[in-house]
This record gives C-alpha cells, sequence and structure tokens, in this order.
C-alpha cells in the first residue's frame, strides 16, 4: 500500500498544471462544466475552478484520515504533503497561470493538510506517550 503514502494534492496540482497548460488558465477555471435549473428559479453553473475545489475538499478530508494514522510511514506523509505545499506557494508566486483564486484556495487546502496533519500526529503521540499525568 505504498500508493497511500502520496500526497493526494500532488494529483489535484498536477491536473491542474496539465490543464493550465493546455491554454489560458482563467478561461479554463472559468468554462461551464455543467448547469441546473433549481426548483427555486435560480440557475447553478459549475465551473471546472469550482470542480478543483469540490476535489480539494474531498482530498483535504481523506488527507485529514490519512494523518489520523501513527508510525514511520506517517512522518514520510507529513513530510511529502509539506513538500507538496511549497511547491503549491512556489507556483502560486512564480508561475502566471497558477495566479488565480481558485490555486490560492487550493494551495491554503494544502497548507491546512500540512498543519492538520502535524496537529493530529502530535495529539496522537502525546495521548500515547501520556505517562500518567492527567490532562
Amino acid at each position: 500500500m505504498k500508493l497511500l503514502h502520496i500526497p493526494l494534492f500532488a494529483l489535484i496540482l498536477i491536473a491542474y498544471n496539465l490543464a493550465a497548460m493546455t491554454g489560458d488558465a482563467e478561461t479554463l477555471l472559468k468554462s461551464e462544466f455543467f448547469s441546473v435549473d433549481l426548483i427555486s428559479g435560480s440557475h447553478w453553473t459549475l465551473t471546472a475552478g469550482d470542480l478543483f475545489l469540490v476535489f480539494g475538499v474531498i482530498v483535504l478530508y481523506l488527507e485529514i484520515v490519512k494523518s489520523t494514522r501513527t508510525g514511520v510511514a506517517s512522518v514520510l506523509d507529513h513530510s511529502l504533503s509539506t513538500l507538496v505545499f511549497v511547491i503549491f506557494l512556489i507556483e502560486f508566486l512564480m508561475v502566471k497561470s497558477c495566479g488565480t483564486s481558485t490555486f490560492f484556495v487550493l494551495m491554503l487546502m494544502a497548507l491546512l493538510d500540512v498543519v492538520s496533519g502535524f496537529t493530529v500526529s502530535i495529539v496522537a503521540a502525546r495521548r500515547d506517550f501520556n505517562f500518567g499525568g492527567n490532562e
């Protein structure tokens, strides 16, 4: 199960970069994926950018669940997640097609993945190694 150690945000990063290489990122993110008329009379449109964010939320949930594992593998997972966040940050600052609000929110999700992963690990380790202290 070595594939479990791959940060899922890396897949979103790769997908975004592939999509951005095909042309103008702003235009692509605003392109309509599908739309539907709601009972309220409102017209709801899901764009490609919205779809990236939906996948980002799902991946964030899965990464937080993954962070509850303990052991040496979790250290590797946290380190790789940190690397993915750093790549997000560098691309956001230096790559024109990554300078979008969608990419920024995905980058924040990757940061939250890193912070929550370390937080969950520290709390779990503290609980595992509690030697009679009352908390």
